[in-house]
């Protein structure tokens, strides 16, 4: 059995559901370890998943301080908030360390650090497998300073020091706990564990398109980069009549949706800010996610949650706020992106985007307004981003990083 420890919102499972897909095709029992409310979702795709027994309602989680991570926008503001939250994984330590007794091996998310020490212990090989590049190089800034800095090489290896830090801050608190309370003192050769892949047995496997962003060439040769892991949706999805029928009724719209970053206290201002928006783009509209919103103009559809495999292949262009599995479809479907970031690694995104010249000039959700959002669409439309975004597309398509990163993984338990 195959252990794959997970933590975040629903787009975050979604690149491990896909690598657990690859590894049951490849004749391994896999199953996914989360909190609870993920369990049905995960199950869903025919996956195992071995249920951590909370969430953040009965955590207690501070619903102030879950906003505060998703609106950190910058560097400080997202070290301030990771050291407010490590409390919370103390709870669950002893529930992720259990997951891992009875594996053959554990791939842990890079907050789930519990997992390289948990394997290490139980004398079992752990594999990082992280949703973004997180290694050290001095080829490009990290995922948190990309576009807000210069890149020089001391810069970006002092950019993925903070990355690493931040994300060993938010989970080393519970390994210290459980260890001290279980086996009387810290685990030997304890602190970050992101750049420990020595050799072959032990490499670190990454979702990310070396069309969007490249591997390093100073990388450790056994850390494997081969494209993004994208989900098989097991069902054909079949869409409501409504939408069929809006489709189809004119050109393709603008798909706007702000995933689980967007709140409830935001809807009334945002709705009414992208209504404008489109008004004065003249541009038809789906806005996802918001719930029901009442009298809408005949050019736009409100719907909920619904796989971007299937809708965004349907649009002219997707707005949205730029996390990485969102960002990932969006070029996977060669359609324009209009990335809107809130917080964390979204600017970096939002950038790329821009760079690769697939997608309008970031703006952020603090200076969004109808008028600059409707000229990010009229950008976005342009022939020219139109064609290199349908190009980034038939690039990814020549990748299937799921498939040859499961490869890496059996292969390391073959050795």
């Amino acid at each position: 059995m195959i252990t794959i420890l997970c933590s975040g919102s629903r787009g975050d499972f979604q690149p491990y559901i896909a690598l657990a897909q690859e590894l049951k095709k490849l004749g391994k029992a896999v199953r996914i370890t989360g909190m609870r409310e993920f369990e049905t979702f995960v199950k869903s795709y025919g996956i195992d998943f071995y249920p951590i027994q909370v969430d953040f309602k009965s955590l207690n989680v501070d619903e102030n301080m879950l906003k505060e991570a998703q609106s950190a926008d910058n560097p400080l503001k997202m070290l301030l908030t990771f050291n407010k939250m490590k409390k919370y994984g103390l709870s669950i330590a002893n529930e992720f360390y259990a997951a891992c007794e009875g594996s053959e091996l554990v791939i842990y998310h890079p907050g789930c650090t519990i997992g390289y020490f948990a394997a290490e212990r139980l004398g079992i090989p752990a594999i990082l497998a992280s949703p973004f590049p997180m290694h050290k190089t001095k080829e490009q800034t990290s995922v948190i300073q990309y576009g807000r800095v210069k890149s020089t090489p001391l810069r970006n290896i002092i950019s993925y020091e903070m990355l690493q830090g931040m994300l060993w801050l938010a989970s080393n608190n519970s390994v210290k706990y459980l260890w001290k309370k279980e086996f009387g003192g810290l685990p030997k050769n304890f602190g970050k564990p992101y750049e420990r892949h020595k050799d072959k047995k032990h490499p670190a496997v990454i979702s990310c398109s070396n069309f969007v962003f490249k591997r390093p060439k100073d990388w450790n040769e056994n850390i494997h980069q081969y494209g993004y892991w994208f989900v098989k949706e097991p069902t054909v999805y079949v869409p409501s009549k409504e939408l069929c029928d809006f489709l189809n009724s004119g050109e393709k719209p603008v798909y706007i949706g702000f995933g689980s970053v967007f709140h409830k206290d935001q809807k009334e201002t945002l709705s009414k800010l992208i209504i404008d928006a489109l008004a004065k783009a003249n541009k038809r509209g789906i806005i996802c996610g918001m719930g029901k919103l009442d009298n809408l103009p005949s050019n736009i559809i409100a719907i909920d949650s619904i796989p971007h495999s299937w809708l965004f292949n349907r649009v002219a262009a997707v707005c949205h706020h730029g996390g990485a599995g969102t960002t990932s479809a969006g070029f996977a479907a060669g359609v324009p992106s209009v990335i809107i970031p809130f917080a964390n690694d979204q600017h970096a995104w939002a950038h790329r985007a821009y760079d690769l010249k697939v997608g309008s000039k970031p703006i952020t959700i603090k200076k969004l307004t109808s008028d600059n959002l409707a000229e990010a669409i009229e950008y976005a439309l342009q022939d020219k981003i139109i064609e290199n975004a349908k190009k980034l597309a038939a690039d990814i398509a020549t990748e299937n990083g799921a498939r040859d990163c499961a490869k890496v993984i059996v292969e390391s338990l073959r050795r």
